[in-house]
């Protein structure tokens, strides 16, 4: 987020949107640059310990009743500690939480157990939490690290023995909307990525992954007007290989 500041600003001030969910902010809390934020009328909350995993809640709707990760997510490392992949925040009636799901990186890699078990913590919390308000208005978006269909990647071949494809994966990806989030960008742009990796020409050859999604609580998909992929924001120099995923609600 430090060296795309003036990028995600400009993004800001262009796609006029009330709140954006932000990952892999590679940055502690104190280096996060929220005056820049705030100098345009936006609030910000941020979790980050170090270089590494980062999310944040930038609105200009509110931001009430932050909660840095969610009940029963797993924890990583040696000792094991809570990574900076999930903050919740109430944004103008709608609760958000910014999820940057672990990328698992092998099939035979133990940061791929705890992939499946952060997916299962966060199904079991989604499943609480809609038990104890079915009306509640919740959106869990961001980067999933899962591509639940074949059509999410360009090539299924190429993608063969590799995360993010796997069986396992999807399933416990399914698991979050079986217990009732509704993924609701897919939709509206068919057939569409929000992913490009930056090694081999990947995007100009439109070789992506949809990995980024939008999952809503019953009452929140009631709401949602239309939603898009803003592709021009992966383009040009210092751009993110991943685009922004917008959604708008009634």
């Amino acid at each position: 987020m430090r060296a795309r500041v003036d990028r995600a600003v400009a993004w800001l001030e262009r796609s006029d949107v009330d709140v954006v969910a932000v990952q892999e902010t590679k940055c502690k809390d104190e280096q996060f640059p929220t005056a820049r934020f705030e100098e345009i009328g936006y609030q910000v909350t941020h979790l980050g310990h170090s270089q590494w995993n980062g999310v944040a809640i930038i609105s200009r709707v509110g931001i009430d009743d932050v909660e840095r990760g969610f009940p029963g997510m797993p924890s990583w490392g040696d000792p094991p500690a809570a990574e900076a992949r999930a903050i919740g925040a109430t944004c103008n009636g709608v609760r958000i939480w910014s999820l940057y799901v672990p990328n698992g990186r092998t099939l035979e890699d133990p940061h791929l157990v705890y992939k499946l078990e952060w997916l299962t913590a966060l199904k079991t919390a989604g499943q609480d939490w809609l038990a104890a308000d079915p009306q509640a208005q919740i959106a869990l978006v961001g980067d999933w690290n899962v591509a639940p269909l074949d059509e999410d990647v360009w090539d299924m071949a190429a993608f063969e023995g590799s995360t993010h494809v796997s069986q396992p994966e999807r399933d416990a990806f399914n698991g979050v909307v079986e217990a009732g989030f509704a993924e609701v960008v897919r939709a509206h742009t068919p057939g569409a990525y929000t992913y490009w990796d930056y090694t081999q020409l990947r995007f100009p050859k439109r070789q992506g992954m949809r990995i980024d999604f939008a999952l809503t609580s019953p009452a929140l998909a009631e709401r949602v007007k239309t939603a898009s992929i803003d592709r021009e924001e992966r383009k040009g120099k210092g751009a993110s290989d991943h685009a922004p995923v917008i959604v708008e609600l009634a």
